[in-house]
């Protein structure tokens, strides 16, 4: 099986590193000028337009991220509820006007890696309160479902995920990557950025979720193929992720699917080289219900392991803000003072942030570690430090002012010196790729993702700021080292206090 020769993941990740990895042009440049239009659209398709409901659930962002609030497994999705959930993960929430030729951009619900904005989202249901059973997308543009297909495909995600009980849930979302939208900035790194910016909008939709005591389950082990023939998608320029199933089992239709007809999409623009992201993505692909079944099997066996005691949350700060005003507030931070956060703040935002999720790859914890250089906190010495997740505890592996080595491990920018902390996600990829085979990569990707997606809520929670970074990634795992010796970095998160305008 191609998942389990894992010379292609390492050839992707070292390939892929700053500042030297081979499949990176270090002479390639950008210009805003040639940003890709962030919409998809589809000729011909009947749109149904959303409501969503943007006045506050009550529910506070920490105990929305926290994910401690009970779910009702008798909730009944509608379009409405849907609504919100779709605008609050991938919905334009503000716009702000630049100087020619970038001019006035739309900013959305979650973080995106240069605002370049490549993840989609589609909706495979049942029939459920204002909406039919078919395969829609997610046009945030017009706050609309665009029609693909009509009738119930849920039965193709079962076959696809081997997973009856997941599939059946009355609604799906299906989160795909379009490569050329960020790869024309960021080039074949992009698939790394795939995972954060899908990591990071999952990370919305949970807290969405949590908040309306809705059921999930994320699924990233199903037969590629299947997943993208049924939402349409050019799997050279497009391609699914991962799925997030809500709510309870419900029956399939006993209803013969309809003809194999689909709604087209206009052509997707900026091609751009795509052999290193397709090479990728190819040897991560799982192409039979009956891998899928072997991966899963895998995958029980967790990379990490927990006792089934649930350890209780720990919160030291707290704020009354809910999910959706945190959310719609919530920006990347573009400058920092050297203002000093709370001891409190700090450990709440990593306590509330790690818990982990309902997935087919993890439970009860993260499988990344995370480590830390802390600049300016009260209460803690500045130094580098391993977060003990268990415990809610920081373990001080090397004391000292350590801002200069903060700001040259996140590519030499000004954002990580000046943040108050530095965040660094970290795996034990060898370990992950002999459990997972190639797709580990894209399971500890996302895993990073959605936990920073947790920490930027968090952050924002607690009327601070954050945002997500890159990195040198050999020189992050030497700082740490002998800690983190056996370790790869996926993903980098500064936070601290916003500078003054």
């Amino acid at each position: 099986m191609k998942n389990y020769e894992t010379e292609a993941a390492w050839e992707y990740h070292n390939g892929t590193k700053h500042p030297n990895g081979i499949l990176l042009d270090r002479l390639h440049t950008y210009h805003p000028a040639k940003r890709p239009s962030p919409y998809k659209r589809y000729r011909n398709a009947r749109q149904i337009r959303l409501s969503p409901d943007k006045r506050s659930s009550g529910i506070s962002a920490l105990d929305a991220i926290s994910g401690s609030i009970k779910q009702d497994k008798d909730i009944v999705l509608d379009i409405n509820l849907l609504s919100s959930i779709l605008y609050f993960s991938g919905g334009i929430t503000k716009t702000l006007k630049f100087s020619p030729p970038l001019g006035e951009v739309e900013f959305r619900a979650a973080s995106c890696t240069g605002a370049l904005y490549h993840i989609e989202i589609y909706i495979v249901c049942s029939d459920i309160p204002g909406l039919d059973a078919g395969v829609y997308h997610f046009d945030p543009k017009n706050m609309s479902l665009s029609v693909l297909r009509k009738g119930d495909y849920r039965r193709v995600l079962a076959d696809a995920t081997a997973d009856d009980s997941a599939s059946r849930s009355a609604v799906t979302l299906v989160f795909t990557d379009i490569f050329s939208r960020n790869s024309i900035k960021y080039q074949a790194r992009e698939y790394r950025h795939a995972f954060w910016d899908c990591g990071t909008m999952l990370a919305n939709s949970l807290a969405m979720a949590s908040a309306h005591k809705i059921p999930y389950r994320i699924t990233m082990g199903f037969v590629d193929s299947q997943i993208n023939q049924i939402l349409g998608l050019d799997e050279k320029k497009e391609a699914a992720l991962a799925l997030l199933s809500f709510g309870s089992p419900v029956q399939y239709s006993a209803d013969p699917l309809p003809p194999d007809k689909i709604a087209e999409s206009e052509p997707l623009e900026h091609d751009f080289d795509l052999t290193a992201i397709n090479n990728m993505h190819d040897s991560s692909s799982l192409t039979s219900r009956q891998e899928v079944s072997a991966w899963k099997n895998q995958a029980d066996q967790k990379v990490v392991h927990t006792d089934k005691k649930e350890n209780n949350i720990v919160r030291y700060a707290s704020t009354d803000e809910s999910v959706e005003q945190t959310i719609i507030r919530r920006g990347s931070t573009r400058k920092f003072s050297h203002d000093s956060i709370s001891q409190e703040q700090l450990l709440t935002i990593l306590a509330m942030s790690t818990k982990g999720i309902v997935s087919d790859f993890e439970e009860n914890n993260t499988i990344n570690e995370i480590y830390l250089i802390v600049n300016a906190v009260d209460g803690v010495e500045q130094g580098a430090y391993f977060y003990n997740k268990k415990e809610n505890l920081l373990e001080l592996l090397q004391k000292g002012e350590m801002r200069y080595v903060s700001g040259h491990l996140g590519l030499d920018q000004n954002l990580p010196f000046d943040a108050s902390v530095t965040i660094f996600f970290m795996v034990d990829l060898q370990k992950v790729l002999q459990q997972f085979g190639n797709r580990g990569y894209r399971v500890a990707q996302m895993d990073a993702g959605i936990t920073a997606g947790k920490m930027y809520l968090a952050s924002y929670a607690l009327k601070i700021g954050a945002t997500g970074l890159t990195f040198y990634d050999d020189e992050v795992t030497d700082f740490f080292s002998p800690h983190a010796s056996n370790k790869s970095v996926m993903f980098m998160l500064a936070i601290g206090k916003k500078a003054k305008a």
